[in-house]
Protein backbone atom coordinates (compact mmCIF):
# COMPACT_ATOMS: atom_id res chain seq x y z
CA UNK A 1 0.00 0.00 0.00
CA UNK A 2 1.47 3.31 -1.03
CA UNK A 3 1.97 6.42 1.35
CA UNK A 4 -0.70 8.49 0.03
CA UNK A 5 -3.30 5.37 -0.28
CA UNK A 6 -2.82 4.33 3.93
CA UNK A 7 -3.33 8.49 4.14
CA UNK A 8 -6.87 8.45 2.19
CA UNK A 9 -7.64 5.42 4.18
CA UNK A 10 -6.88 6.84 7.40
CA UNK A 11 -9.05 10.12 6.63
CA UNK A 12 -12.02 7.88 5.80
CA UNK A 13 -11.42 5.50 8.74
CA UNK A 14 -11.31 9.28 11.07
CA UNK A 15 -14.17 10.53 9.06
CA UNK A 16 -16.06 7.18 9.66
CA UNK A 17 -15.74 6.88 13.32
CA UNK A 18 -16.59 10.30 14.14
CA UNK A 19 -20.13 9.56 12.26
CA UNK A 20 -20.36 6.50 14.63
CA UNK A 21 -19.75 3.93 11.39
CA UNK A 22 -17.17 2.37 12.23
CA UNK A 23 -13.92 2.23 14.41
CA UNK A 24 -11.15 3.79 12.85
CA UNK A 25 -8.37 0.97 14.01
CA UNK A 26 -10.92 -1.76 12.59
CA UNK A 27 -11.56 0.48 9.28
CA UNK A 28 -8.08 -0.15 7.31
CA UNK A 29 -8.45 -4.37 7.36
CA UNK A 30 -11.88 -4.09 6.45
CA UNK A 31 -11.04 -1.95 3.29
CA UNK A 32 -8.05 -3.69 2.66
CA UNK A 33 -10.33 -7.00 2.09
CA UNK A 34 -13.36 -5.05 0.65
CA UNK A 35 -12.49 -3.15 -2.43
CA UNK A 36 -10.92 -5.68 -4.35
CA UNK A 37 -13.81 -8.21 -3.89
CA UNK A 38 -16.34 -5.45 -4.63
CA UNK A 39 -14.22 -4.61 -7.89
CA UNK A 40 -14.47 -8.73 -8.25
CA UNK A 41 -18.26 -9.01 -7.73
CA UNK A 42 -18.98 -5.86 -10.22
CA UNK A 43 -16.90 -7.42 -12.54
CA UNK A 44 -18.63 -11.17 -12.16
CA UNK A 45 -22.21 -9.14 -12.16
CA UNK A 46 -21.24 -6.96 -15.00
CA UNK A 47 -21.76 -9.40 -17.52
CA UNK A 48 -24.70 -10.76 -17.72
CA UNK A 49 -25.71 -7.04 -17.44
CA UNK A 50 -23.99 -6.16 -20.28
CA UNK A 51 -24.84 -9.14 -22.58
CA UNK A 52 -28.53 -8.32 -21.41
CA UNK A 53 -27.70 -4.53 -22.84
CA UNK A 54 -25.97 -5.61 -26.03
CA UNK A 55 -28.43 -8.19 -26.70
CA UNK A 56 -31.54 -5.88 -26.55
CA UNK A 57 -29.74 -3.66 -29.13
CA UNK A 58 -28.53 -6.34 -31.49
CA UNK A 59 -31.84 -8.20 -31.50
CA UNK A 60 -34.80 -6.43 -29.37
CA UNK A 61 -37.18 -6.92 -26.60
CA UNK A 62 -37.69 -10.74 -27.68
CA UNK A 63 -33.76 -11.44 -27.18
CA UNK A 64 -33.97 -9.95 -23.58
CA UNK A 65 -37.02 -11.67 -22.44
CA UNK A 66 -35.08 -14.55 -23.88
CA UNK A 67 -32.04 -14.05 -22.47
CA UNK A 68 -33.64 -13.39 -18.81
CA UNK A 69 -35.56 -16.38 -18.53
CA UNK A 70 -32.37 -17.74 -19.46
CA UNK A 71 -30.24 -15.70 -17.16
CA UNK A 72 -32.54 -16.78 -14.11
CA UNK A 73 -31.08 -20.11 -14.72
CA UNK A 74 -27.16 -18.95 -15.03
CA UNK A 75 -28.33 -17.05 -11.72
CA UNK A 76 -28.94 -20.58 -9.93
CA UNK A 77 -25.67 -21.72 -10.94
CA UNK A 78 -23.71 -18.29 -9.48
CA UNK A 79 -25.92 -18.79 -5.90
CA UNK A 80 -25.66 -22.85 -5.88
CA UNK A 81 -21.49 -22.08 -6.34
CA UNK A 82 -21.85 -19.40 -3.72
CA UNK A 83 -23.85 -21.99 -1.02
CA UNK A 84 -21.01 -24.10 -1.27
CA UNK A 85 -18.46 -21.86 -1.09
CA UNK A 86 -19.69 -20.39 2.07
CA UNK A 87 -18.80 -23.64 3.63
CA UNK A 88 -15.29 -22.75 2.33
CA UNK A 89 -14.77 -19.73 3.53
CA UNK A 90 -16.01 -20.63 7.28
CA UNK A 91 -13.28 -23.46 7.28
CA UNK A 92 -10.64 -21.98 5.64
CA UNK A 93 -10.90 -18.91 7.68
CA UNK A 94 -11.31 -20.14 10.96
CA UNK A 95 -8.43 -22.95 10.10
CA UNK A 96 -6.46 -20.19 8.73
CA UNK A 97 -7.01 -17.96 11.77
CA UNK A 98 -6.28 -20.58 14.05
CA UNK A 99 -3.05 -21.50 12.53
CA UNK A 100 -3.90 -24.71 10.90
CA UNK A 101 -3.07 -24.21 6.97
CA UNK A 102 -2.87 -27.82 6.46
CA UNK A 103 -6.17 -28.43 7.08
CA UNK A 104 -7.53 -25.24 5.83
CA UNK A 105 -5.91 -26.73 2.24
CA UNK A 106 -7.84 -29.96 3.20
CA UNK A 107 -11.07 -27.98 3.39
CA UNK A 108 -10.26 -26.47 -0.35
CA UNK A 109 -9.66 -29.62 -2.04
CA UNK A 110 -12.85 -31.32 -0.60
CA UNK A 111 -14.40 -28.39 -1.28
CA UNK A 112 -13.05 -28.61 -5.41
CA UNK A 113 -14.54 -32.16 -5.27
CA UNK A 114 -17.64 -31.34 -4.80
CA UNK A 115 -18.14 -28.58 -6.90
CA UNK A 116 -17.06 -30.75 -9.71
CA UNK A 117 -19.25 -33.34 -9.15
CA UNK A 118 -22.23 -30.88 -8.58
CA UNK A 119 -21.34 -29.25 -12.03
CA UNK A 120 -21.34 -31.67 -14.33
CA UNK A 121 -25.21 -32.80 -13.84
CA UNK A 122 -26.29 -29.33 -13.91
CA UNK A 123 -24.84 -28.39 -17.06
CA UNK A 124 -25.47 -31.63 -18.85
CA UNK A 125 -29.17 -30.35 -18.04
CA UNK A 126 -28.48 -27.35 -20.09
CA UNK A 127 -27.52 -28.96 -22.84
CA UNK A 128 -30.31 -31.94 -22.89
CA UNK A 129 -33.30 -29.91 -21.98
CA UNK A 130 -32.86 -26.18 -22.77
CA UNK A 131 -36.04 -25.57 -24.31
CA UNK A 132 -38.09 -27.21 -21.80
CA UNK A 133 -36.43 -25.14 -19.41
CA UNK A 134 -37.00 -21.80 -21.08
CA UNK A 135 -40.62 -23.54 -21.41
CA UNK A 136 -41.40 -23.65 -18.02
CA UNK A 137 -41.57 -19.89 -17.28
CA UNK A 138 -44.43 -18.82 -20.01
CA UNK A 139 -41.80 -17.56 -22.67
CA UNK A 140 -42.90 -16.66 -26.13
CA UNK A 141 -42.36 -18.41 -29.13
CA UNK A 142 -39.17 -15.94 -30.00
CA UNK A 143 -38.23 -15.66 -26.48
CA UNK A 144 -38.50 -19.33 -25.95
CA UNK A 145 -35.47 -19.53 -28.83
CA UNK A 146 -33.21 -17.42 -28.38
CA UNK A 147 -33.51 -18.42 -24.00
CA UNK A 148 -32.58 -21.94 -25.32
CA UNK A 149 -29.77 -21.28 -27.74
CA UNK A 150 -28.37 -19.00 -24.61
CA UNK A 151 -28.68 -22.25 -22.24
CA UNK A 152 -26.55 -24.38 -24.80
CA UNK A 153 -23.55 -22.26 -25.21
CA UNK A 154 -23.35 -21.09 -21.66
CA UNK A 155 -23.49 -24.59 -20.14
CA UNK A 156 -19.02 -25.45 -19.60
CA UNK A 157 -19.16 -22.37 -18.26
CA UNK A 158 -21.41 -23.96 -15.71
CA UNK A 159 -18.40 -26.17 -14.30
CA UNK A 160 -15.70 -23.03 -14.89
CA UNK A 161 -17.97 -20.90 -12.89
CA UNK A 162 -18.53 -23.51 -9.68
CA UNK A 163 -14.54 -23.94 -9.47
CA UNK A 164 -14.03 -19.70 -9.55
CA UNK A 165 -16.44 -19.12 -6.77
CA UNK A 166 -14.55 -21.63 -4.76
CA UNK A 167 -11.23 -20.55 -5.60
CA UNK A 168 -12.20 -16.61 -5.19
CA UNK A 169 -13.67 -17.77 -1.66
CA UNK A 170 -10.29 -19.44 -0.96
CA UNK A 171 -8.37 -16.24 -1.22
CA UNK A 172 -11.32 -14.49 0.42
CA UNK A 173 -10.56 -16.56 3.62
CA UNK A 174 -6.89 -15.98 3.73
CA UNK A 175 -7.22 -12.39 3.67
CA UNK A 176 -5.71 -11.78 0.16
CA UNK A 177 -8.59 -10.34 -2.49
CA UNK A 178 -6.43 -9.02 -4.77
CA UNK A 179 -5.29 -11.94 -6.36
CA UNK A 180 -9.13 -12.81 -7.10
CA UNK A 181 -9.90 -9.26 -8.13
CA UNK A 182 -7.09 -9.53 -11.04
CA UNK A 183 -8.18 -12.79 -12.02
CA UNK A 184 -12.46 -11.69 -11.82
CA UNK A 185 -11.72 -8.55 -13.68
CA UNK A 186 -9.71 -9.29 -16.53
CA UNK A 187 -12.12 -12.28 -17.20
CA UNK A 188 -15.04 -9.63 -17.38
CA UNK A 189 -13.25 -7.43 -19.62
CA UNK A 190 -12.63 -10.19 -21.68
CA UNK A 191 -16.09 -10.82 -21.85
CA UNK A 192 -17.93 -7.94 -22.83
CA UNK A 193 -14.97 -8.14 -25.77
CA UNK A 194 -15.47 -11.51 -26.79
CA UNK A 195 -19.56 -11.10 -26.44
CA UNK A 196 -19.61 -7.71 -28.67
CA UNK A 197 -17.68 -9.10 -31.41
CA UNK A 198 -19.80 -12.38 -31.27
CA UNK A 199 -22.77 -10.32 -30.68
CA UNK A 200 -22.35 -7.60 -33.04
CA UNK A 201 -19.44 -8.49 -35.80
CA UNK A 202 -20.44 -11.94 -35.94
CA UNK A 203 -24.35 -11.60 -35.54
CA UNK A 204 -24.55 -14.71 -33.01
CA UNK A 205 -27.06 -12.25 -30.87
CA UNK A 206 -28.05 -14.41 -27.84
CA UNK A 207 -25.20 -16.95 -28.85
CA UNK A 208 -23.07 -15.01 -28.59
CA UNK A 209 -23.22 -13.41 -25.13
CA UNK A 210 -23.41 -17.09 -24.37
CA UNK A 211 -19.89 -18.26 -25.75
CA UNK A 212 -18.39 -14.76 -24.95
CA UNK A 213 -19.08 -16.19 -21.19
CA UNK A 214 -18.21 -19.99 -21.52
CA UNK A 215 -14.71 -18.54 -23.08
CA UNK A 216 -14.24 -15.94 -20.43
CA UNK A 217 -14.86 -18.31 -17.62
CA UNK A 218 -12.72 -20.44 -18.66
CA UNK A 219 -9.65 -18.17 -18.89
CA UNK A 220 -10.02 -17.33 -14.77
CA UNK A 221 -10.70 -20.68 -14.37
CA UNK A 222 -7.01 -21.55 -15.58
CA UNK A 223 -5.45 -18.30 -13.96
CA UNK A 224 -6.74 -19.13 -10.43
CA UNK A 225 -6.51 -22.40 -10.92
CA UNK A 226 -2.19 -21.57 -11.48
CA UNK A 227 -1.92 -20.00 -7.76
CA UNK A 228 -4.21 -22.56 -6.48
CA UNK A 229 -2.04 -24.99 -7.01
CA UNK A 230 0.60 -23.12 -5.13
CA UNK A 231 1.91 -21.94 -8.33
CA UNK A 232 4.20 -18.17 -8.29
CA UNK A 233 2.63 -15.40 -10.76
CA UNK A 234 5.88 -13.87 -10.80
CA UNK A 235 5.66 -9.99 -11.03
CA UNK A 236 2.19 -9.68 -11.78
CA UNK A 237 1.66 -8.73 -8.20
CA UNK A 238 -0.68 -12.01 -7.23
CA UNK A 239 -0.15 -14.58 -4.82
CA UNK A 240 0.14 -18.08 -4.75
CA UNK A 241 -2.58 -19.40 -2.14
CA UNK A 242 -0.86 -20.29 1.41
CA UNK A 243 -3.85 -23.10 1.12
CA UNK A 244 -3.19 -24.88 -2.31
CA UNK A 245 -5.29 -27.60 -3.49
CA UNK A 246 -3.94 -30.86 -2.08
CA UNK A 247 -2.85 -32.71 -5.25
CA UNK A 248 -1.21 -36.54 -3.35
CA UNK A 249 -4.12 -37.24 -1.20
CA UNK A 250 -5.81 -38.23 1.07
CA UNK A 251 -8.18 -35.66 -0.76
CA UNK A 252 -11.21 -36.59 1.81
CA UNK A 253 -11.40 -36.50 5.16
CA UNK A 254 -14.20 -37.72 7.09
CA UNK A 255 -14.94 -34.76 9.88
CA UNK A 256 -14.06 -32.18 7.85
CA UNK A 257 -16.39 -33.35 5.17
CA UNK A 258 -18.93 -33.63 7.47
CA UNK A 259 -18.14 -30.13 8.30
CA UNK A 260 -18.25 -28.45 5.08
CA UNK A 261 -21.78 -30.39 3.87
CA UNK A 262 -23.06 -29.23 7.33
CA UNK A 263 -22.26 -25.92 7.01
CA UNK A 264 -22.82 -25.65 3.38
CA UNK A 265 -26.37 -27.16 2.83
CA UNK A 266 -28.14 -24.36 4.86
CA UNK A 267 -26.15 -21.79 2.20
CA UNK A 268 -26.85 -23.49 -0.64
CA UNK A 269 -30.43 -23.59 0.31
CA UNK A 270 -30.51 -19.59 1.61
CA UNK A 271 -28.80 -18.97 -2.11
CA UNK A 272 -31.33 -21.21 -3.67
CA UNK A 273 -34.16 -19.59 -1.79
CA UNK A 274 -32.67 -16.60 -3.38
CA UNK A 275 -32.68 -17.80 -6.88
CA UNK A 276 -35.59 -20.09 -7.35
CA UNK A 277 -38.08 -16.98 -6.73
CA UNK A 278 -37.19 -15.17 -9.81
CA UNK A 279 -39.00 -18.12 -11.65
CA UNK A 280 -42.39 -17.60 -10.61
CA UNK A 281 -41.67 -14.14 -10.64
CA UNK A 282 -40.74 -14.26 -14.36
CA UNK A 283 -43.74 -16.53 -14.80
CA UNK A 284 -46.01 -13.70 -12.97
CA UNK A 285 -44.22 -11.10 -15.31
CA UNK A 286 -44.96 -12.80 -18.37
CA UNK A 287 -48.36 -12.99 -18.00
CA UNK A 288 -48.28 -9.00 -18.61
CA UNK A 289 -46.03 -9.27 -21.51
CA UNK A 290 -42.19 -9.51 -22.79
CA UNK A 291 -41.96 -5.29 -21.87
CA UNK A 292 -43.14 -6.38 -18.49
CA UNK A 293 -40.21 -9.46 -18.54
CA UNK A 294 -37.51 -7.03 -19.61
CA UNK A 295 -38.34 -4.53 -17.15
CA UNK A 296 -38.13 -6.81 -14.34
CA UNK A 297 -34.98 -8.02 -15.72
CA UNK A 298 -33.68 -4.91 -15.80
CA UNK A 299 -34.55 -3.57 -12.19
CA UNK A 300 -32.64 -6.97 -11.20
CA UNK A 301 -29.83 -6.60 -12.95
CA UNK A 302 -29.17 -2.94 -11.65
CA UNK A 303 -30.03 -4.27 -8.15
CA UNK A 304 -27.15 -7.27 -8.84
CA UNK A 305 -24.75 -4.29 -9.77
CA UNK A 306 -25.65 -2.35 -6.77
CA UNK A 307 -25.21 -5.40 -4.88
CA UNK A 308 -21.58 -6.20 -5.72
CA UNK A 309 -20.69 -4.17 -2.61
CA UNK A 310 -21.85 -7.20 -0.56
CA UNK A 311 -19.39 -9.22 -2.36
CA UNK A 312 -16.40 -6.87 -0.44
CA UNK A 313 -18.40 -6.34 2.81
CA UNK A 314 -20.17 -9.18 3.08
CA UNK A 315 -17.32 -11.56 2.39
CA UNK A 316 -14.90 -9.27 4.65
CA UNK A 317 -17.24 -10.07 7.52
CA UNK A 318 -17.14 -13.56 6.98
CA UNK A 319 -13.60 -13.70 6.99
CA UNK A 320 -12.66 -11.19 9.46
CA UNK A 321 -15.29 -12.58 11.63
CA UNK A 322 -14.18 -16.35 10.99
CA UNK A 323 -10.27 -15.81 11.14
CA UNK A 324 -10.56 -13.73 14.94
CA UNK A 325 -13.33 -16.23 16.01
CA UNK A 326 -10.62 -18.94 15.05
CA UNK A 327 -8.36 -16.88 17.06
CA UNK A 328 -10.43 -17.07 19.85
CA UNK A 329 -10.96 -13.14 19.87
CA UNK A 330 -14.83 -13.28 20.15
CA UNK A 331 -15.56 -9.29 21.12
CA UNK A 332 -13.14 -8.60 18.18
CA UNK A 333 -15.29 -10.26 15.58
CA UNK A 334 -18.35 -8.52 17.60
CA UNK A 335 -16.92 -5.18 16.57
CA UNK A 336 -15.85 -6.09 12.74
CA UNK A 337 -19.78 -7.70 12.27
CA UNK A 338 -21.38 -4.63 13.49
CA UNK A 339 -19.30 -2.17 12.13
CA UNK A 340 -19.44 -3.79 8.30
CA UNK A 341 -23.07 -4.07 8.68
CA UNK A 342 -23.85 -0.34 9.58
CA UNK A 343 -21.00 0.41 6.66
CA UNK A 344 -23.11 -1.11 4.51
CA UNK A 345 -26.48 0.22 5.13
CA UNK A 346 -24.70 4.11 4.63
CA UNK A 347 -23.14 2.57 1.54
CA UNK A 348 -26.33 1.03 -0.11
CA UNK A 349 -28.53 3.74 0.75
CA UNK A 350 -26.27 6.61 -0.85
CA UNK A 351 -26.17 4.24 -4.04
CA UNK A 352 -29.54 3.42 -3.76
CA UNK A 353 -30.44 7.71 -4.04
CA UNK A 354 -28.00 8.18 -7.17
CA UNK A 355 -29.76 5.58 -8.97
CA UNK A 356 -33.20 6.78 -8.32
CA UNK A 357 -32.29 9.78 -9.31
CA UNK A 358 -30.97 8.44 -12.51
CA UNK A 359 -33.13 6.16 -12.90
CA UNK A 360 -34.56 6.97 -16.59
CA UNK A 361 -30.81 7.12 -18.29
CA UNK A 362 -29.93 3.93 -16.84
CA UNK A 363 -33.16 1.96 -17.96
CA UNK A 364 -32.30 3.94 -21.58
CA UNK A 365 -29.22 1.58 -21.90
CA UNK A 366 -31.07 -1.39 -22.20
CA UNK A 367 -34.45 -0.57 -23.89
CA UNK A 368 -35.27 2.59 -26.42
CA UNK A 369 -38.64 2.63 -26.89
CA UNK A 370 -40.26 5.09 -24.72
CA UNK A 371 -42.80 3.15 -23.22
CA UNK A 372 -40.22 0.51 -22.55
CA UNK A 373 -38.13 2.59 -20.92
CA UNK A 374 -40.65 4.38 -18.71
CA UNK A 375 -41.82 0.60 -17.29
CA UNK A 376 -37.65 -0.27 -16.76
CA UNK A 377 -37.30 2.80 -15.32
CA UNK A 378 -39.70 1.79 -12.46
CA UNK A 379 -38.16 -1.47 -12.03
CA UNK A 380 -34.73 0.50 -11.60
CA UNK A 381 -36.09 2.86 -9.03
CA UNK A 382 -37.41 -0.36 -6.81
CA UNK A 383 -34.62 -2.23 -6.99
CA UNK A 384 -32.33 0.34 -6.19
CA UNK A 385 -34.29 1.14 -2.91
CA UNK A 386 -34.77 -2.62 -2.08
CA UNK A 387 -30.79 -3.18 -2.67
CA UNK A 388 -30.58 -1.76 1.11
CA UNK A 389 -32.27 -4.34 2.36
CA UNK A 390 -29.76 -6.41 0.49
CA UNK A 391 -27.11 -4.39 1.80
CA UNK A 392 -28.29 -4.91 5.79
CA UNK A 393 -28.70 -9.09 4.60
CA UNK A 394 -25.22 -9.26 3.32
CA UNK A 395 -23.01 -7.54 5.87
CA UNK A 396 -25.23 -9.59 8.69
CA UNK A 397 -25.26 -13.44 6.80
CA UNK A 398 -21.50 -12.63 6.40
CA UNK A 399 -20.69 -12.17 9.89
CA UNK A 400 -23.17 -15.82 10.83
CA UNK A 401 -21.65 -17.15 7.77
CA UNK A 402 -18.15 -16.59 9.34
CA UNK A 403 -18.94 -18.19 12.35
CA UNK A 404 -20.14 -21.43 10.80
CA UNK A 405 -24.22 -20.35 11.82
CA UNK A 406 -26.01 -20.79 8.44
CA UNK A 407 -29.29 -22.26 9.07
CA UNK A 408 -31.14 -19.18 10.45
CA UNK A 409 -30.37 -17.12 7.51
CA UNK A 410 -31.49 -20.16 5.69
CA UNK A 411 -35.12 -20.02 7.21
CA UNK A 412 -34.88 -15.87 6.97
CA UNK A 413 -34.53 -16.19 2.75
CA UNK A 414 -37.28 -18.89 2.87
CA UNK A 415 -39.37 -16.14 5.16
CA UNK A 416 -38.40 -13.06 2.95
CA UNK A 417 -38.67 -14.87 -0.54
CA UNK A 418 -41.78 -17.37 -0.13
CA UNK A 419 -43.56 -15.96 3.14
CA UNK A 420 -43.87 -12.77 1.85
CA UNK A 421 -42.48 -11.52 -1.78
CA UNK A 422 -44.26 -14.27 -3.94
CA UNK A 423 -47.81 -13.64 -2.36
CA UNK A 424 -47.36 -10.27 -2.91
CA UNK A 425 -46.05 -10.96 -6.75
CA UNK A 426 -49.44 -13.28 -6.76
CA UNK A 427 -51.97 -10.56 -5.84
CA UNK A 428 -50.91 -8.26 -8.87
CA UNK A 429 -52.58 -11.38 -11.25
CA UNK A 430 -56.04 -11.13 -9.34
CA UNK A 431 -56.84 -7.56 -7.84
CA UNK A 432 -55.73 -4.42 -9.23
CA UNK A 433 -52.29 -3.96 -7.98
CA UNK A 434 -51.38 -5.48 -11.21
CA UNK A 435 -47.55 -4.63 -11.82
CA UNK A 436 -47.21 -3.14 -8.49
CA UNK A 437 -47.16 -6.84 -7.19
CA UNK A 438 -44.02 -7.54 -8.22
CA UNK A 439 -42.52 -3.60 -7.22
CA UNK A 440 -43.90 -4.82 -3.73
CA UNK A 441 -42.32 -8.16 -4.10
CA UNK A 442 -38.93 -7.17 -5.07
CA UNK A 443 -38.69 -4.69 -1.67
CA UNK A 444 -40.26 -7.60 0.60
CA UNK A 445 -37.65 -10.37 -0.52
CA UNK A 446 -34.50 -8.10 0.73
CA UNK A 447 -36.13 -6.19 3.41
CA UNK A 448 -37.34 -9.20 5.26
CA UNK A 449 -34.61 -11.34 5.22
CA UNK A 450 -32.07 -8.44 6.02
CA UNK A 451 -34.14 -7.44 9.19
CA UNK A 452 -34.57 -10.84 10.14
CA UNK A 453 -30.07 -11.77 9.56
CA UNK A 454 -29.84 -8.27 11.50
CA UNK A 455 -31.50 -9.91 14.78
CA UNK A 456 -30.29 -12.84 14.80
CA UNK A 457 -26.52 -10.86 14.66
CA UNK A 458 -27.91 -8.92 17.49
CA UNK A 459 -28.56 -12.13 19.67
CA UNK A 460 -25.08 -13.05 19.54
CA UNK A 461 -25.77 -16.75 19.60
CA UNK A 462 -23.97 -17.39 16.51
CA UNK A 463 -20.59 -17.60 18.83
CA UNK A 464 -21.79 -20.33 20.52
CA UNK A 465 -22.22 -21.84 17.04
CA UNK A 466 -18.70 -20.95 16.05
CA UNK A 467 -17.33 -23.19 18.87
CA UNK A 468 -17.97 -26.30 17.38
CA UNK A 469 -15.91 -25.11 14.08
CA UNK A 470 -12.90 -23.85 15.59
CA UNK A 471 -9.45 -25.77 15.70
CA UNK A 472 -9.44 -25.81 19.40
CA UNK A 473 -12.87 -27.78 19.26
CA UNK A 474 -11.05 -30.57 17.43
CA UNK A 475 -9.77 -33.60 19.61
CA UNK A 476 -6.07 -33.88 20.08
Amino acid sequence: MTSWQAAAIAFVAGLLERCGIVDADRFPPIAELAWPRIVTGFAIMSKQTADLAMVGIAVGTAGTAGLAFALGYWQIVTLLGLGLAGGTVTLVSQNYGGEETGRASLAVTQSVVLATAISLPVAGIFLAVPDRLIGLLGADPDALRHGSVYLVYVAPAVVFELLNLIASRTYTGVGDTFTEMVARAGGAVLNVLLSGLLIFGLGLGAAGAAIGTTLASGFVTVVLAWGMLGRSYGRLGMEPSPVPITRGGPWIEPTLLRQLIEISLPEVGRRLAQGIVVFPLLWIAASFGPVVVTALEVGRRVRALINSVNWGLSLASSSLVGQHLGANEEEVAVGYGADIIRLSTVIYTGIAVLVVLFARPIAGVFVTGPAEAAQAAAFVVVGAISSIGYGIDGAAAGALLGAGDTRWPFVASLLGRYAFALPAAALGLVTPLGVGGLYLALFLETTVPGGINYWLFRTGRWKAVSRRYRPSSEPS
